[in-house]
């Protein structure tokens, strides 16, 4: 039997190299809100409008990620990742050279359509690729977006910020290597879900969920009110955590972009703890500390000084992080046999709820204040008082370790017994 199919190392290169291109994806995807300031000085842009590009972006890839998630979960698409990060590099280069509103809402819709391919089925693959540990597969997986996302700002601060809008350019080249990495990811893929891999190969216990439907839906009502809660939360910091510093403590736009990356960088730190953590422990448990425990660093947040505000933005980044992979594992767990889906979904709704809050919240700032905004936002961790209605999905606590078998996995499986 070939080595492909079982050793770690194997699996480890391809975790390593999906969780690469999440940071090489979220890296270019987070430059749009990192130029923001940028932005609104070149073309006169208001709060509102700020929102709107938000909003523009995470609505299309919100859209699109359940539904190309549920039609790769019946015909698996091996190149489909490279083919999405070839519409980041145009909406990438679209961006650095729109010189108009309009064209800045089209080149962040083609971003966004090249986010709602990468993300579910790069998840698909880590799950592929966890060898049963779903938990520290998503949490690998989620670290190289969330540390790509911290670099954003770095990068706006240090090269298109001093050498202008047409410098964004330049990151198209990474958009290249993406594509390259991701090309050779299909081949892997492909071996494994070609004509003869298909939802069949899954046992009863991964296709049937451990619990009774309606205790299913009101599990997964709960996870998409907890998201709901961290990504409008989110979006108040990703979006206008720079305009709140230069506005309440007079800060410069590289500063501030600093301070953000502090911000960002504690959410990648955050991020790789939650999913191994909740192999061991639960995913409820992670998912309750998670939401809930941040409740206090957020109320005194925007009562801080700026010391003590970026301390508590890096407290409020790593704790807050480490729920989504739990939180997507659980709902995998959920509702088994539906990888695809279920991450579009919650990729989806995260995404949309993130544009959503921050075109509400844009509005809210025009019509009121930012800082009103960040006292506003700071009681939103208490959805996580809901966590208390999720299942434990084993007596014991722990998260069931689901294997997907492959099919050579399994035909091995069965000559050993």
């Amino acid at each position: 039997m070939s080595n492909d199919y079982d050793a770690p190392r194997t699996a480890f290169a391809v975790l390593a190299a999906i969780s690469f291109c999440h940071l090489l994806n979220d890296m270019m995807q987070s430059l749009l809100p990192a130029v923001y300031p940028m932005l609104k000085a070149s073309f006169h842009l208001d709060f509102g409008q700020i929102g709107l590009i938000t909003l523009t972006y995470q609505l299309v890839a919100s859209l699109l990620q359940p539904v190309i998630g549920h039609y790769t979960d019946q015909r698996p698409q091996a190149y489909s990742l490279a083919v999405g990060m070839g519409f980041t590099l145009i909406g990438l280069l679209l961006l650095a050279f729109a010189a108009g509103f309009a064209t800045i809402l089209t080149a962040a819709a083609l971003v966004g359509v090249g986010s709602s391919v990468f993300h579910p089925e790069s998840s698909r693959v880590a799950r592929i690729a966890s060898g049963g540990r779903h938990g520290f597969a998503q949490s690998f997986f989620q670290v190289g977006g969330n540390a790509g996302s911290s670099l954003g700002p770095l990068l706006a601060a240090f090269v298109v910020v001093p050498r202008g809008q047409s410098s964004i350019a330049w990151f198209s080249l990474v958009a290249l290597l993406g594509i390259i990495v991701l090309w050779n990811v299909g081949q892997w893929y492909g071996r494994r879900h070609g004509p003869r891999a298909t939802m069949s190969v899954a046992t009863p216990h991964e296709t049937h969920s451990p619990l009774p439907r309606r205790q299913v839906r009101i599990a997964l009502g709960v996870l998409i009110a907890l998201i709901f809660s961290k990504y409008i939360y989110l979006a108040s910091l990703v979006s206008y955590y720079t305009f709140y510093l230069i506005h309440k403590f007079h800060l410069s736009v590289q500063s501030a972009q600093i301070h953000l990356f502090a911000f960002l960088g504690a959410v990648a730190a955050g991020t790789i703890i939650g999913g191994p953590v909740g192999d061991r422990v639960g995913r409820k448990y992670v998912i309750w500390c998670s939401i809930l425990g941040v409740l206090p660093f957020t109320l005194a947040l925007p009562y801080a000084n700026l010391f003590w505000t970026g301390v508590l933005s890096v407290v409020i980044g790593l704790i807050l992080a480490s729920a989504f992979s739990a939180i997507l594992v659980y709902a995998q767990e959920l509702v088994p046999g539906r990888v695809g889906m279920i991450s579009g979904l919650f990729f989806g709704f995260a995404f949309g709820m993130a544009g959503l809050g921050a075109a509400v919240l844009g509005e809210l700032a025009d019509h009121t204040d930012i800082v009103f905004v960040y006292q506003v936002c700071s009681y939103l961790p208490a959805l996580g008082l809901l966590a208390a209605f999720l299942p434990n999905l084993e007596p014991s606590g722990r998260a069931p370790q689901v294997v997907l078998k492959e099919p050579a996995a399994e035909s091995t499986r069965a000559s050993t017994t």
